[in-house]
């Protein structure tokens, strides 16, 4: 007999199986659940920007103030 898969309305996203699963069967499933969507996690705080930078090159200026305009000169 296949177990059947019920959606509650009220709870968007929360579905119950009938009959209930065993202990160890809910173990496996929270398991399988956990190993399948990542968790989140916070920045590394060692990662640092390089400390080499392109200082006092001409990319370095806002795009409007690299162009060149005959009345700028």
């Amino acid at each position: 007999m296949r177990p059947s898969l019920q959606h509650d309305e009220s709870a968007v996203g929360v579905r119950t199986i009938t009959p209930a699963p065993a202990d160890d069967e809910v173990v496996a499933i929270v398991a399988a659940i956990q190993v399948a969507y990542p968790r989140s996690v916070g920045a590394d705080e060692r990662i640092t920007a390089p400390r080499w930078r392109f200082s006092g090159r001409w990319w370095t200026k806002p795009a409007p103030l690299r162009r060149r305009r005959p009345w700028g000169l």
